[in-house]
């Protein structure tokens, strides 16, 4: 999904209620085409992590939104729950999404357009000295609410045969939960790369309990996501949106160095965190994607996340990705 200089800052604005980037937002009326050749307005959260931001700072670097008829107004967020919170506000028009945050467009907050990678860099981590998830029953455990951080601490938790009952759970942003573990106020945490390698300066002997390849049966895709009212109203904007992340799926999947310099410039964030942070990746180009559609690998991937959400109380029942994924408008994009 690093130094607490930038991240930090900008959840503290989160935190307080600001939502960093420009304000405008885009007429809900008709279908979003200008039809006057005019660049259309179209308001995109991302987090500024390498998964998050390198398809947006893509898009900028290459000129690509204005090649697609876009006018970005960026906007930046610290985790995908807030972002779905902006949508439904209206304050954005598409954002991006970690696995944890897919309950929400599967509870019909939102839809998915594209799938954006599939993530590798969750983990549950603890203080030295615990060396077994059966270990962490009755300890203080950060997480932040409704992420890859949270589904990865039930999915260890349950292997080891405990429930989030078992621990004490606290629920805090992601850069707080790198504060918490370093200054030792917690005992484990559920969290990222590349946070994991910001706490390891920190506490170089910390115990790394579980991570995502401990669970092969689950795949964690990463995406991008409309507001419903976007996705249903305005199909060309949302064509475009789809067409332009294609093309930065693709250019990412073929210049990964590129891409992390760009992101640097967008984010202003280490380059040694990126480094890192896409090692943990898997990066899908733009006919992979298509083919996962087609055979219905997406739609699988999506199920079985769909039955750990009803498992961890986050969906009654296990909602049929079909009514969410809309797989052919990415699948039909240039």
């Amino acid at each position: 999904m690093r130094n607490i200089n930038r991240r930090a800052f900008l959840a503290s604005l989160v935190a307080a209620g600001v939502v960093v980037g420009t304000a405008a937002c885009g007429d809900d009326s008709g279908d979003g085409n200008t039809g006057s050749g005019e660049l259309q307005e179209v308001n995109v959260g991302y987090i500024a992590d390498f998964n998050g931001a390198s398809l947006v700072a893509v898009a900028q670097e290459q000129g690509l939104w204005a090649k697609h008829g876009l006018k970005p107004n960026l906007k930046v967020f610290t985790n995908g729950p807030l972002q779905v919170q902006a949508l439904n506000a209206g304050d954005l028009d598409f954002g991006y999404l970690g696995p944890g945050a897919l309950w929400l467009p599967a509870s019909g907050q939102a839809k998915v357009i594209a799938v954006n990678s599939l993530g590798l860099a969750d983990r549950v981590i603890a203080k030295p000295g615990i060396t077994s998830i059966a270990a962490l029953k009755g300890k203080t455990v950060g997480v932040p609410e409704g992420t890859s951080g949270d589904m990865i601490l039930r999915l260890a938790l349950a292997q080891g045969g405990l429930s989030i009952d078992d621990v004490k759970k606290v629920a805090m942003d992601a850069s707080t939960v790198v504060t918490a573990f370093g200054s030792g106020q917690i005992d484990a945490a559920g969290i990222w790369y590349p946070l994991v390698g910001t706490i390891k300066k920190q506490v170089p002997d910390l115990v790394e309990l579980a991570k995502n390849e401990d669970f092969p049966q689950t795949n964690f895709p990463t995406v991008f996501v409309a507001r419903n009212e976007v996705a249903e109203g305005k199909k060309d904007l949302t064509s475009k949106v789809a067409g332009l992340i294609r093309e930065a799926n693709d250019f990412r999947a073929a210049n990964l160095e590129q891409t992390i310099a760009a992101t640097v410039k967008l984010t202003q964030g280490p380059e040694a965190n990126f480094k890192a942070e896409a090692e943990n990746v898997r990066f899908l180009t733009s006919t992979e994607i298509d083919a996962a559609t087609a055979d219905g690998s997406v739609n699988n991937w999506f199920k079985s996340l769909n039955e750990l959400f009803v498992s961890f109380g986050k969906l009654q029942t296990a909602t049929d990705p079909a009514t969410y994924y809309l797989g052919d408008v990415y699948t039909s994009a240039k």
